[in-house]
Formats: C-alpha cells, sequence, structure tokens
C-alpha cells in the first residue's frame, strides 16, 4: 500500500497548511539535488516530496485527496476502486515544476529554500520537464590603485575552489561588479548563473582618485617655487618633468593633461599635481640669514 502524502511530508492529516509548508520546506532543502549531487537516492526523494507538496500544498487539490477522489500521485480514483496509470496520471516520473499559487508558491519557496540570497538566473529544465536555472555566485577581488586604473587581467579563486582569468577593465572603481555569465552555480538541470565579482581599490600611497583624474601632492623646493624650474612628478604611467612657474605659492594646482586615467571606452583624465614648499635644511645658516637680511630690508622699506 502507498504511503500517504501526509507520511511523506511528515504531517499528521489534520495539520495547517503553515505547517504543511513548513515541512516541505524543511525536506526540499535537505534533498534538494544541488545540495545532494550525484545522489540518485536525494533526487528520487525530492521528487517524491515535491510530488506531495503540489497536492497537499494546493487546498483544492488537498480536499480532493482526503475524500479519496485523487491518489497519491494525483490521479482520478475509479469509482469502483480500480484503474490503472492512465494518460491522466502525473505520478512522479510525471512531476513537473510549476510555480503560482495554485502550487502553493514554489518560486517563492525554493528562493528560500535555496538560501535567497543568491538569485536564480536564467531557466534550466530539471527532470521531469520545468524550468529551473542555475545561481549567481558572488566574490570579491581586491586590487591595487594601480591594477584598477590601468586594467589588465588577474586570476581570481573563487569560493568552490575553480580558478579563472578575469579581463580587468582600466578605470574600475571601488564597488563596480564584474558579471561573468555563466560562471556561477550549475543547477541539477545543467545551466549556470552567473558569477559577479565585486572590486575593492586598496589605496595608494601617493595617488587619489577624482573621476577619471588622478591627484597627487608634490614637494617643491623653496627655490624652484621662486625662481621657477622643473621638478620630477610620479605618474600612473611612470615619472614625467612638470615645469613650475616662478613665485608658485603651497597649494597651487597645475594640471598634466592626458596623465589620469583611460578607461575602456577611450577617455582619458588628468593629473592634477599640489604643489608644497619645500623649505631648505633647517641646519642651514646660510639660508637663514638670507632671510633675516631680506626681513630687515623689507622693514626698513616700510618705515
Amino acid at each position: 500500500m502507498a504511503r500517504s502524502l501526509y507520511d511523506i511530508l511528515g504531517v499528521p492529516r489534520g495539520a495547517s497548511d503553515e505547517e504543511i509548508r513548513s515541512a516541505y520546506r524543511r525536506l526540499a532543502k535537505r534533498y534538494h539535488p544541488d545540495f545532494n549531487p550525484g545522489d540518485p537516492g536525494a533526487e528520487a526523494r525530492f521528487k517524491e516530496i515535491s510530488a506531495a507538496y503540489e497536492i497537499l500544498g494546493d487546498p483544492g487539490k488537498r480536499a480532493r485527496y482526503d475524500r479519496g477522489e485523487i491518489d497519491e500521485q494525483g490521479r482520478e480514483r475509479p469509482p469502483f476502486g480500480f484503474g490503472g496509470d492512465g494518460d491522466r496520471g502525473f505520478g512522479a516520473r510525471h512531476f513537473r515544476f510549476r510555480t503560482g499559487a495554485g502550487f502553493g508558491g514554489f518560486e517563492d519557496l525554493f528562493d528560500e529554500i535555496l538560501g535567497g540570497g543568491r538569485r536564480r538566473s536564467g531557466a534550466g529544465n530539471f527532470p521531469g520537464g520545468g524550468a529551473f536555472g542555475g545561481e549567481d555566485l558572488r566574490t570579491k577581488l581586491r586590487l591595487d590603485f594601480l591594477e584598477a586604473a590601468r586594467g589588465g587581467r588577474k586570476r581570481v579563486t573563487l569560493p568552490d575552489g575553480r580558478t579563472l582569468e578575469v579581463e580587468i577593465p582600466a578605470g574600475i572603481e571601488n564597488g563596480q561588479v564584474l558579471r561573468l555569465r555563466g560562471q556561477g552555480v550549475r543547477s541539477f538541470g545543467g545551466l549556470a548563473g552567473d558569477l559577479l565579482i565585486e572590486v575593492e581599490v586598496a589605496p595608494h600611497a601617493l595617488f587619489t582618485r577624482d573621476g577619471l583624474d588622478i591627484r597627487v601632492r608634490q614637494r617643491v623646493p623653496l627655490e624652484v617655487a621662486v625662481l621657477g624650474g622643473q621638478v620630477r612628478v610620479p605618474t600612473i604611467d611612470g615619472d614625467v618633468v612638470l615645469k613650475v612657474p616662478r613665485r608658485s605659492n603651497s597649494g597651487t594646482v597645475l594640471r598634466l593633461r592626458g596623465r589620469g586615467i583611460r578607461d575602456s571606452s577611450g577617455r582619458c583624465g588628468d593629473q592634477l599635481v599640489e604643489l608644497l614648499i619645500d623649505l631648505p635644511d633647517p641646519a642651514d645658516a646660510e639660508f637663514e640669514e638670507a632671510i633675516r637680511r631680506w626681513v630687515s630690508r623689507r622693514e626698513r622699506v616700510r618705515v
């Protein structure tokens, strides 16, 4: 004699709708094929409890089952208690995943069963014919400032142990997410979700970013600031020579055009160099004496 659907879900006949739903959720999570890869026993058990919930999770079908009008496989019971596996039957081997209120909200339940935080993407054919796609896989990738600015290729180790070489677009910013189609969790039906890589960009000792522009502070000797001259300035592509106008003050910002970040679309920013006047060594007595003479002359002129 076939087990009753209530026995399959482990609930009494008088169980409430919420108790039935809770029992199904618990069992489905335990036996779901994605959590039991390569286990045919778990797959068969999952089909069995899903078929049971398809009936007991629907108030109309549950009532017909309780009245004896349909059997454990959802087939119409003949009036004299006999019948075969006719075309109207839909046993476990015919079970199909469907969504919607009429079937007890399978879609919502699977969101809960599979953790909720991982989005199912695409639609795959689960054994039995239903639509059931893979899941997105999320991970993080830490880049140093120059790697993010210049772009390139980076090897990533995924939570499932796989390693992939990922193309990093030039100019990627902290918090951006790269999506690799079909590299996520593969469902029992064979389709895979996407891989979502959240980028974390480490700060740099010299550079800060402002859109596509790079900002840097550059110390300039006093004599260069006063008389004008040249200094070497670091950029993300190496040092360049910067011309400093005479009588430049601390806080003056000079622009190196085209020396910022060039993104994947071809746009390019500038480098903004803020000057900081660097005084001579305090032990330089000659410099200190020269300043004293200059101050003295200014005071005499004012008088």
